[in-house]
């Protein structure tokens, strides 16, 4: 049998190895037609595996960016509906002031009633949470930022200014947006407007009677109040808007990067298929002539 195959050994053997080569094609083809991309390691891009890592790793990053800028824009947004709350409560408690200026003893009774309901309603505003967080407590967000065990049982001034109700620290939430912006955006419970809706309140709940000046005096500070939450309040919205912006720009980055990822490792399925289709004929090929080669035996050219 040997003998039979010496003068044809050297062509089979190449063609043998022709063959495996193409198989070998082959497997790397089939292999990037069902994956879509060109390797499954980074061995497989050559000079542009750097680019590849660099790219994905942007990528990466820009998500993290992303998550961080969804968070802090779903928390603003409940802050911003807490303040709003709080305006609305505001808005009550002027409309029952001024009933009360007639000097009707009913009225005064229901407003001062109605002041002790929403000082415990601010407390619950202002110890609003998010993700198990609270959000006006500034650093401190595993911990309650108000307490009105005692600021709401003692009288109260409309003039001296009072956060003994505050528990939390006075460190301003922010977000990382991108490697060189970060938004700030939190609200303590110790804000300024905040702290002068909880002393009119806090007045109005402890007052057994309010004379036409004392009601005077509050409703001016209610509308002191108002003005100042409605600014905490545009102040929120201007930054959930940062937010959004820089949001928007880093999921715009994104995709820009996957792309530029994707043209370098993914690959043209169609024209692999098409090219998997010609090696296929050319293996084809290969493995007939290689049998005929192979068939041929020195008793042939005795005959």
């Amino acid at each position: 049998m040997v003998a039979m195959r010496v003068a044809t050994f050297a062509q089979s053997n190449k063609m043998i190895a022709d063959a495996m080569r193409v198989e070998t094609v082959m497997a790397n083809k089939q292999i990037q037609e069902s994956s879509g991309v060109i390797s499954g390691d980074f061995g497989g891009y050559g000079s542009d595996a750097q680019h590849v890592v660099n790219l994905q790793v942007s990528v990466t990053r820009a998500q993290s960016y992303i998550d961080a800028a969804t968070l802090a824009d779903s928390k603003v947004q409940v802050m911003y509906s807490a303040v709003g709350s709080m305006t609305d409560i505001l808005t009550q408690l002027r409309s029952q002031l001024s009933a009360a200026s007639t000097g009707s003893s009913t009225e005064t009774n229901s407003v001062i009633t109605t002041a002790q309901q929403m000082l415990e309603e601010m407390g619950s505003l202002m110890n609003t949470q998010y993700d198990g967080q609270y959000v006006f407590a500034g650093g401190k967000t595993d911990t309650a930022p108000v307490d009105l065990t005692s600021f709401s049982s003692v009288s109260g001034s409309l003039t001296t200014t009072d956060t003994s109700y505050y528990n939390g620290d006075d460190e301003v939430a922010s977000v990382r947006v991108a490697s060189d912006e970060t938004v700030a955006y939190g609200v303590t419970a110790d804000n300024s407007a905040f702290e002068e809706v909880m002393r009119v309140l806090k007045f109005v709940a402890n007052s057994t009677s309010l004379s036409s000046s004392d009601i005077t005096s509050a409703l001016d500070l209610a509308g002191t109040a108002i003005d100042d939450t409605a600014a905490v309040q545009a102040k929120l919205s201007n930054n959930a808007s940062s937010i959004e912006t820089a949001s928007t720009r880093q999921t715009d980055y994104k995709s820009y990067a996957e792309t530029l990822s994707n043209d370098l490792t993914g690959v043209d399925v169609a024209a692999v298929t098409a090219q998997l289709s010609t090696y296929q004929a050319q293996l084809t090929a290969s493995y007939s002539a290689l049998a005929k080669i192979l068939s041929i035996n020195l008793a042939s050219y005795l005959k």
